[in-house]
């Protein structure tokens, strides 16, 4: 539960400004009506400083008609089902319906909608990432793929060296190949770059992620 404190709001637009000591208009043809001071608090805590929520409401009306005699104010409390989670200021301005918290919530459901994870196709020789392919070589997939079979193992280094290079065709390949081709596989994982590990002064290890599927048939 937390406490919301809001004077007249802005009629028809969202031109309230939180902070500072103005509010600011961006056209001609707005004007700031009053403004939304979101608290968030919940009985548990308000209790243990020695105050009731009501208590507090009380105060802070009571601060703003004495700053402004005759104000018009109006107080609410926001509630929430219990074990709602979250911060207690965001769960009241979305109780309230503050329109800048809930675009932020429709932005924040969409990327969940649109993170789908990462698949490791071993049949089709591919990595999606969130449904799209991921342009990996085929030193990058195999990299990777080698990590994969050792999940949960250490992969030193060296031994990265002897199974995935051809001395005779690229060179004469050391750890610093290695660690190159791992940064830009990482950076091809995008938001999944976790799922390898760096294992400082050995080598690499690939952890399972609830957000990795793999598919080997």
């Amino acid at each position: 539960m937390a406490i919301s404190f809001d004077h007249l709001s802005s009629t028809g637009t969202d031109t309230a400004h939180h902070g500072g000591d103005a509010a600011h208009t961006a056209a001609d043809n707005v004007e700031a009506r009053g403004f939304a001071l979101y608290v968030g608090l919940d009985e548990f805590s308000a209790a243990q400083a020695g105050v009731s929520l009501t208590q507090l409401v009380a105060a802070l009306k009571h601060t703003a008609e004495e700053l402004v005699p005759g104000i018009n104010s109006h107080a609410t409390v926001a509630i929430a089902p219990r074990g709602a989670g979250g911060r207690d200021v965001d769960v009241v301005r979305l109780a309230l319906r503050d329109p800048a918290a809930q675009r932020a919530r429709q932005q924040q459901a969409q990327q969940q909608v649109r993170r789908s994870g990462v698949v490791i196709d071993f049949t089709r020789q591919r990595v999606l990432v969130d449904g799209t392919e991921a342009p990996l070589t085929y030193k990058e997939f195999r990299l990777l793929g080698h990590l994969v079979e050792h999940e949960g193992e250490t992969v030193h280094r060296n031994d990265l060296l002897s199974d995935l290079w051809n001395e005779a065709e690229e060179g004469t390949p050391n750890e610093r190949t290695i660690d190159v081709h791992v940064r830009r596989l990482r950076s091809k994982l995008g938001n999944y770059q976790e799922i390898v590990r760096t294992v400082r002064g050995i080598g690499y290890r690939f952890d399972r992620h609830a957000d990795v599927t793999i598919k080997t048939s």
